[in-house]
């Protein structure tokens, strides 16, 4: 590593305009900052509006409309954010202009958040669009000030990276001028082409992310994600109470989801996974694999509103379907954790707790009005089993 690049990559500085060049993978004490924490709730506005939405969907029972707008909200979001994180692991100067840059973007994620309603309601992206456009052209002025301080390949790599984004972009703005009957075709090619553009960027030469870096980042954003879960239906509940004589009703919904959230907490975070990020392949699937992490974690909010909204009389859907907006999503989490973090550290019948009480998990739904507080339960007792066998000595 240059001596350039060993004082980037120490301790923040006064924030002058410096040359941007690659960290260190191998950088010590590297964590995140306070400018990446600031991103990431500013990110989870947007978050926060598409599992609103998505809660009004599945409560008038729009099931179609609720997956595909959320899946397509979550993924816009969700694929801002991740770039910026990875860019961030390998180039974070945090001089004047690199700081405007993220400000940038993060107002691109407001006026994203912004338009998610008139995505929703009216498949009408253009507020959708303007602001992934600010986000991303952002980005693209990032990837080509790092060209600046490489050279070779993985200056190459750099531009590449620019021009992809540049391009898969454009192709959002011309989705505005085509027909309303042709959007839902052109939407998932324009999906592939943005999971494309690391893999074509990277082809020769990888990036240098920071593994624990990059560890603690998708931890501390599961955190904001499941803090946004509780929040959500903490404000359903507390809003149910206070229009309505429903507790008895309600308090098996709490408590359901409070262990639901618990459960998710503690097996995210049971072990540490950055020793598993040795390679840009293992790297790509376990981040791109937190697509589903981050939006079921999301959606576990928006099915406890509908929950509740169910148990108070405002729900158009039957006690199933709104058991099944809790139920589906916190299986989805429980396998998704497993397959990218869990299954990496354990052994023998501890391998098999969390894909079982996935399917138990799922299995409650059959309880309707009851089913949220048996997915708690069940989800608990999966923590308990998972610590008993781990705690037990080893045998030979």
């Amino acid at each position: 590593m240059s001596a350039e690049a060993a004082e980037q990559g120490g301790a923040a500085r006064d924030p002058v305009v410096r040359r941007m060049v690659p960290r260190s993978r191998g950088e010590a004490h590297r964590t995140a900052t306070s400018l990446e924490l600031f991103f990431d709730l500013c990110f989870v506005v947007a978050v926060a509006q598409g599992g609103r939405q998505l809660a009004t969907a599945l409560g008038e029972g729009h099931l179609r409309v609720a997956l595909l707008g959320y899946l397509l909200v979550f993924f816009a979001v969700w694929w801002a954010w991740m770039n910026f994180t990875w860019f961030a692991s390998a180039y974070d100067c945090d001089d004047v202009p690199y700081r405007l840059t993220t400000l940038l973007q993060i107002t691109g994620a407001l006026i994203l958040a912004a338009g998610i309603p008139r995505m929703f309601l009216n498949r009408d992206f253009t507020l959708g669009v303007l602001g992934y456009l600010v986000m991303r052209l952002a980005l693209v002025t990032q990837w080509l000030r790092a060209s600046r301080g490489e050279s070779g390949a993985a200056r190459s790599m750099t531009r590449r990276y620019a021009a992809g984004i540049a391009l898969v972009q454009a192709g959002w703005v011309v989705v505005l001028f085509l027909p309303s009957p042709v959007i839902p075709w052109v939407l998932p090619l324009g999906v592939i082409a943005e999971l494309s553009v690391p893999a074509f960027a990277e082809r020769q030469v990888q990036s240098a992310w920071h593994p624990h870096h990059i560890a603690e980042r998708y931890g501390l954003f599961t955190l904001i994600v499941l803090g946004e879960t509780v929040s959500a239906a903490t404000v359903a509940v507390q809003s149910a109470v206070d229009e309505h004589e429903a507790l008895g009703k309600l308090i098996p919904i709490a408590i359901g989801g409070i262990l639901i959230c618990f459960a998710a907490w503690w097996i995210y975070f049971a072990a540490p996974i950055h020793e598993h990020l040795r390679s840009n392949r293992q790297a790509f699937l376990w981040g791109y694999g937190h697509y589903l992490i981050f939006g079921s974690a999301a959606a576990i909010g928006a099915g406890l509103e509908v929950a509740v909204e169910y148990a108070v009389g405002k729900a158009h859907i039957s006690a199933v379907a709104a058991t099944a907006a809790v139920t589906v999503p916190a299986a989805l989490y429980l396998a998704t954790v497993w397959a990218l973090h869990s299954r990496h550290s354990k052994t023998g019948a501890a391998q098999w707790v969390l894909p079982v009480a996935a399917l138990a998990v799922l299995a409650c739904t059959a309880a309707g009005e009851w089913g949220v507080l048996a997915a708690g339960l069940v989800a608990a007792a999966a923590i308990a089993v998972g610590v008993w066998l781990h705690s037990r000595p080893a045998v030979g």
